[in-house]
């Protein structure tokens, strides 16, 4: 089950649809986000999800998802192929740069839905593709 769930979570987010992408949370859905304060609940997701599509075209590839046998925890690992299409506040100014980054997810998992979604990449070499170097 929570494998399925985490599979529907990476569908949803590939096809750009965020309403079920959402569907996929609880309600009161802890946010953390790598080198970032938490966010709580469903519209802290749901503006986080809007500004992500605004600044970045992202897909996820190369999905591998694991789960312990409760079901109550899972992690993913991917690779994500992206383009920087609108500059994100503090970061360097987009124009367009591809990037290819490797990044993992850990999940909590209550009641059939994401409780938690806590996301790690490195952002500095993020930071060097975008720069060019």
């Amino acid at each position: 089950m929570s494998e399925a769930l985490i599979q529907r979570y990476y569908a949803a987010f590939n096809r750009g649809d965020s309403e079920a992408l959402l569907a996929c949370l609880a309600d009161d859905v802890a946010h953390e986000v790598n080198q970032g304060e938490t966010r709580h609940g469903i519209e802290a997701f749901r503006a986080f999800a809007a500004h992500m599509a605004r600044c970045y075209q992202e897909e996820l590839v190369d999905i591998v998802v694991m789960t312990e046998p409760s079901g109550e925890r899972a992690a993913a690992e991917f690779i994500v192929r992206g383009r920087y299409i609108a500059t994100d506040e503090g970061l360097p100014e987009a124009r367009g740069q591809t990037y290819e980054l490797r990044a993992g997810t850990f999940f909590a998992i209550r009641d059939g839905r994401i409780s938690r979604v806590t996301t790690c990449y490195n952002l500095q070499d993020w930071i060097a593709q975008v720069r060019g170097g």
